[in-house]
This record gives structure tokens, sequence and C-alpha cells, in this order.
């Protein structure tokens, strides 16, 4: 059993350090739901920044955009020339997908600097598309309301993850501690 333990050390590592952070960001996060006052930023900070930006946005690129708090759940409403095309919900605003990259590149951690200057670097990335997805998503449902569904379930969260799988691999192959012993 020890051979077993000694032979793959790197990868329960890993593994082990992965559930460790992300269980513990997750637990932060849904602590931070949970207290959050939906009175001034409804429904949580986060998602109502991530709205009115993607609000923002959308009046930047020339469409008569407006969010409204949802009255019937925890979302702001879409709203492109009086048309209510999507929800903003609290999945939303990539807050679960930072903490699964954070949580990734701490595992396979390199030195600190280069660790924590690739977590804020990748973060911000992650968040300005994010952003880009939602405002595009709405965009192409505003012209191809047809094609809503395929659009939200299969060709948008691909961009996301997409991204995210392709920094890790960066990540990995550029800078991680494995890298190093490797060479």
């Amino acid at each position: 059993m020890q051979e077993l333990f000694a032979k793959y050390k790197t990868v329960i590592k890993f593994i082990l350090t992965f559930l460790i952070v992300y269980v513990g960001f997750s637990t932060l996060y849904h602590f931070y739901l949970e207290f959050s006052d939906g009175s001034k930023f409804y429904p949580d900070y986060l998602t109502h920044t991530v709205a009115k930006q993607t609000e923002n946005l959308l009046n930047s690129f020339g469409y008569n955009a407006q969010v409204l708090p949802h009255p019937n759940e925890p979302s702001m409403k879409l709203i492109v020339d009086n048309k209510f095309l999507a929800r903003v919900i609290e999945g939303c605003n990539s807050v679960s997908v930072l903490i699964l990259f954070v949580s990734f590149i701490i595992a396979f951690s390199g030195k600190l600097k280069t660790t924590l200057f690739f977590i804020l670097s990748g973060s911000v990335l992650i968040y300005a598309v994010n952003l880009l997805r939602i405002v595009i998503l709405v965009i192409a449902v505003y012209h191809y309301p047809q094609q809503q569904e395929v659009l939200h379930s299969v060709v948008f969260p691909s961009i996301i993850y997409g991204m995210v799988f392709l920094l890790w691999v960066f990540w990995v192959n550029r800078f991680s501690k494995l890298k190093h012993k490797n060479d």
C-alpha cells in the first residue's frame, strides 16, 4: 500500500489540494450568498454588478438595454428594446468558474509570485470574457431567438469552460512545479 502512495504521491497531493481549496472557497462563497443583503444590490452584489456591466456594454454597442430586478426570483431581468431576453442569475457572475480555476492553479502551484500573478490575471480574463459572453449571448438571442436553447446550453458554456481549460493547460505546461520536475 505504501508503494502505491509513494508512486502516486503527486496525484494524491493534487487531488487533496484541489478538493480542500475548492471546498473552502465554495463554502466561503456559500456564506457570502447566504448573508448577502439583497436590498441595495439585488440579488447579491456580484450578480448585480455583472448585470449592470452587461447593461452598460450592451448600451455602448448601440442596443437599448435595461436591467431590472426580477419580481419572482433572485435574478436581474435583461431587457433590450422592451423585450425581456434573459435573466442574470447567481451562476452568471462567474464566481463558480473562478473557484474552479483558482483551485486547479493552487493544486498545481508554481513559484508563489507567479502563481498569484496567474490567478489574478486569469481571474480578470475569465471575468471579462464572461461579461462579453453574456453580452454576445443577449445580442444573439435578440437577433436569433429560435436559437436560444443551443446558444445558452451549448455554445456559450463551451466558451467559458474552454477558455478555463486552455488557461489550465498553459499553466501546467509553462509554470507549475510539475513542469519543472519533469524538465
